[in-house]
């Protein structure tokens, strides 16, 4: 289907969903400004700069064509897309635990973000990139699947990128394979479905203050170091004890609009869940579709005295990651039916040393039996 008939798709299934969120209703403000374009792409690029989220400042936006944004407008359209979805309120058979993990070494850095400035090596401030081993500022989806991959399962070959840690001049990189968490963020377990083909986005973003970062949906106790936690930007010191690291965890947003894979501020297509009575999370109206909840779970080596510690992107709280899928469908769909529709509590194996009975996902070398 040409690019086009794609967007007026997407234009009129997009605006029927009800507009709850601030970039949601910034899109809805300018919907009679072009009828080629989903709304918020009317005008030149310099009429929308940027665009913001509750909670989440703006990000520039995408202005450059990528081979996966030929126009370079900053849509890139689901095809097909994912339509008739409502938010599940189902009640699921009780588990605690609904999740697997993938295991990612870092690979490399570079001043490159495929996402934000596709196409524009050393644009960026500097990232450290985990995952696959060609990601750059040239990546597409159908680059990512021909790359390789530092990830425990060879058939995840997604991008991971954060900004860069610094102590003093020196660079940080976190040590050995780190932990991705793939989990629920929505009470119906069962209503998750894997990651579309070409899904990416930004979580948080370099411009957040201290106290959007704080109050941001996805931050998990903040910066912690020895017995010091909910720090929301670098502790002036952490212990010297020879097992002490910088740890941070940070969730990402779980409910897909089902029509864009990217947005131009890379971030209004996706939602976290929402909160109702009874503790129960759903994904919102304008962003039905339950995906995975993908939580980075960062180690850097760094102890002592903080005070030269820095991101590439500045303060501690100026902290977000980027996402680019790239996993193998059908090692995503068995891993995501299994673990998370399961109600599992999977190691990277897809196996829960807790329920030995329902066997493993992957064999000993990671990969589908």
């Amino acid at each position: 289907m040409p690019r086009r008939s794609r967007t007026l798709t997407g234009l009129l299934l997009f605006t029927s969903l009800t507009l709850t969120t601030a970039g949601i209703a910034g899109i809805a403000a300018t919907a009679n400004a072009s009828p080629e374009k989903p709304a918020a792409a009317a005008g030149t690029h310099a009429e929308h700069a940027a665009y913001s989220m509750p909670g989440m400042p703006g990000m520039p936006a995408s202005t450059q064509a990528s081979g996966d944004d030929p126009d370079g407008d900053g849509y890139i359209m689901a095809d097909p897309p994912v339509t008739g979805v409502t938010p599940s309120m189902e009640v699921p058979p009780p588990a605690y635990f609904h999740e697997f993990q993938a295991k990612c070494a870092p690979t490399h850095t570079a001043p490159d973000d495929p996402i934000v400035y596709p196409g524009q090596p050393g644009k960026s401030h500097d990232h450290t990139f985990m995952g696959n081993t060609t990601t750059n500022a040239n990546t597409t989806t159908a680059s990512l699947e021909t790359g390789d991959t530092t990830c425990l399962a060879p058939g995840d070959k997604s991008g991971y990128w954060m900004p860069s840690l610094f102590n003093g001049d020196t660079k940080i990189l976190p040590e050995g394979v780190q932990t991705i968490y793939y989990k629920s963020g929505v009470t119906d377990y069962t209503s998750v479905r894997p990651f579309p083909r070409g899904l990416r986005y930004v979580v948080g973003s370099p411009m957040q203050t201290e106290d959007e970062f704080k109050n941001l949906k996805g931050t998990v106790e903040g910066w912690e170091c020895g017995e010091a936690y909910k720090n929301y930007d670098f502790p002036a010191s952490c212990p010297t004890s020879q097992d002490t690291q910088l740890n941070l965890r940070l969730q990402a947003p779980s409910c897909w609009d089902g029509i864009h894979l990217d947005t131009p501020d890379h971030k209004s297509h996706m939602a976290y869940p929402v909160a109702s009575g009874n503790n129960y999370n759903s994904c919102p109206a304008d962003h039905p579709v339950a995906l995975p909840m993908i939580e980075f779970k960062m180690a850097w080596p760094v102890k002592g005295d903080m005070s030269q510690v820095k991101l590439a992107s500045g303060a501690g709280f100026s902290f977000h990651y980027d996402f680019m899928n790239g996993w193998d469908a059908a090692t995503l769909d068995a891993m995501a039916t299994h673990c998370i529709k399961g109600g599992l509590q999977c190691d990277p194996h897809g196996y829960d040393e807790n329920h030995p009975d329902q066997g493993a996902v992957l064999d000993e070398n990671y990969e589908l039996p």
